[in-house]
């Protein structure tokens, strides 16, 4: 979700003086923090009545406010706008008067929605108001989710001829323009990009060969193709995603990154966007950011009791580095951004730096690195300690300067939180010494190492026990007196989950804390392996162990177990 001080129902209140800056402050915290609608969280707070606020909302559009009647609602009234439209755009068709439709949006005050709803319906729209919840159950009523059957009509429309069709001479720049703003190509792409919202992807990819162009998803770490569209619509939706995002669509020799923010399901999305040329055209990459769908809460985040009990000590500290591991895409900026929320409080300056900034979090200071204009790692962190900040994080300490400030921020008074790309948590101490950092440095200032992964969880739908087979026992390093009573789950798929069995992730984690006994090995410069074993003598537990937890739990299967640690 966008930032819910921007929120305009949330600042019409405020500027007709519905609401003081207290309240104003509670709805936005809460709108944010939850992904609510700020008109529920007004009404879960008790401040003020529906229908008022509803009628305001009408004053202000110059328009009416409508009772949602669903028994008026005549097949002819639903026919009035498609229904991928009406899914889409979240209205409904309230009535109809000649070539005039009575339309009802979930979020009235979205401009854009009217002007895009235009393109698809054939008649004249006529804004009015409604109960957002009403209109919500209308579309659920009237125009129900029928497995991705828009797509398909939306192919036929653009002359689907399957995904081998001679493609014709690609239109150059100016016509491509215009081909991007096409009411069908315009149509597709907010439909690929609604499904992808609601089938909780966190990637989209846009992928053109010599003989077709592929749409896929990743959802819960697995890439999903959709049905191929047409060839020669890969260059049009590129240069629609691309006027979307403001970038150059006429530069097709260099790659591209920019940012689309789009209103689904009544809820803001923001995509990241990146272009990259390749032998067929223009490889395309959403990345989804749901601010809704992420919950930046430590307590949502599955941790044991004493990887809990510890990060939230630790955020506390007033100096020191907590650094958290794993690849790409395992969730660390999750789990720091779940720590700075918690220790975000008015008495406590947090400054971050990140490649790029993924969510925008209210009260803190984020900076986005910038190389082309020379602002580095190092150098935002120069200027930071001037800031006179609390806490700070740092996107990645990816090289010995970048190290080297954070300690220095460490030693000199300030909190730091960080990521390293290692494969476990002891991996970090050796990668750091690798990197030319004194190992008396790194033992004076390392608070503890949070190594992570994601695995997918199995789908409560069609979860069913199994017998695991000696093989799978020994892969695990079990025995079958090992197991015990101990029972194991696989998904068998169902519609739920799309076949896959998973439904969702979960982290796995293994916590190193830098003790004494660890801290001597660090100054002696000891390697990952001994390191590893004193920690696990100490008593940690490895991401293996984690895991076999998760397993014995019914969260996970012994695949994903096996897959990632």
């Amino acid at each position: 979700m966008s930032d819910p001080v921007t929120d305009p129902l949330l600042l019409l209140l405020r500027d007709r003086g519905m609401l003081d800056d207290l309240q104003f402050e509670e709805v936005s915290q809460e709108a944010g923090r939850s992904g609510k609608p700020v008109l529920q969280v007004i009404q879960d707070y008790g401040l003020l009545d529906k229908d008022m606020v509803l009628q305001l909302l009408a004053d202000h559009l110059g328009t009416s406010v409508v009772e949602i009647d669903e028994s008026a609602i005549t097949p002819d009234v639903v026919a009035a706008i498609p229904a991928d439209s009406a899914r889409m755009y979240q209205c409904v068709p309230i009535a109809l008067y000649g070539d005039t439709v009575q339309v009802a949006l979930a979020d009235p005050l979205n401009p854009a929605v009217l002007d895009e709803l235009g393109f698809t319906v054939k008649f004249q729209l006529q804004l009015v108001v409604a109960d957002p919840a009403a209109v919500l159950q209308a579309i659920g009523k009237f125009y129900p989710a029928q497995g991705g059957s828009g797509y398909a009509d939306i192919l036929k429309e653009l002359g689907g001829g399957g995904p081998n069709e001679d493609q014709e001479d690609t239109p150059k720049g100016p016509d491509l323009g215009s081909e991007a703003n096409d009411a069908p190509i315009v149509k597709f792409v907010n439909l690929v990009l609604m499904q992808a919202v609601q089938d909780r992807a966190s990637d989209i990819h846009f992928e053109p060969f010599e003989d077709e162009f592929k749409i896929r998803y990743r959802v819960d770490g697995a890439l999903y193709e959709m049905s191929p569209p047409p060839k020669n619509l890969a260059s049009p939706v590129t240069s629609r995603l691309k006027v979307m995002a403001n970038l150059n669509i006429s530069e097709r020799r260099l790659p591209q990154d920019g940012r689309i923010s789009v209103n689904i399901g009544g809820r803001q999305v923001d995509l990241r966007m990146s272009t990259l040329p390749t032998a067929f055209g223009e490889s395309v990459v959403l990345r989804v950011l749901d601010r809704s769908a992420v919950k930046m809460e430590l307590e949502s985040l599955g941790f044991p009791t004493d990887v809990y009990e510890f990060t939230i000590e630790t955020i506390n500290q007033p100096n020191g580095i907590f650094a958290v591991t794993g690849p790409t895409g395992c969730g660390k900026t999750t789990t720091l951004y779940s720590a700075l929320r918690r220790i975000n409080t008015i008495d406590a300056k947090l400054l971050t730096v990140e490649d790029p900034v993924e969510y925008d979090i209210e009260g803190i200071m984020q900076v986005q690195t910038n190389e082309g204009a020379g602002l580095t790692f190092m150098k935002a962190l120069r200027a930071f300690l001037r800031q006179d900040p609390d806490i700070i994080m740092i996107g990645e300490m990816r090289d010995l300067e970048t190290a080297q400030i954070a300690i220095q921020a460490s030693l000199t008074g300030h909190l730091v939180l960080s990521t390293l790309h290692t494969n476990d948590s002891a991996g970090a101490v050796t990668r750091l010494v690798d990197m030319g950092v004194e190992p008396f440095l790194i033992s004076s200032t390392l608070l503890g190492v949070l190594a992570q992964r994601l695995v997918r969880k199995v789908c409560v739908k069609c979860r069913t026990p199994f017998e695991p087979t000696e093989m799978q026992l020994g892969q695990l390093g079990l025995s079958a007196h090992d197991l015990g009573d101990k029972t194991f789950f696989y998904g068998r798929g169902c519609s739920t989950c799309n076949d896959s069995g998973y439904r969702g992730r979960k982290g796995i984690y293994e916590l190193l804390v830098i003790k004494d006994a660890i801290r001597n090995l660090i100054n002696e410069r000891a390697p990952t392996v001994v390191i590893r074993q004193r920690a696990i003598e100490l008593g940690m537990v490895t991401l293996r162990e984690d895991g076999l937890r998760n397993i014995y739990a019914g969260e996970t299967t012994v695949e994903e177990v096996l897959k990632y640690t």
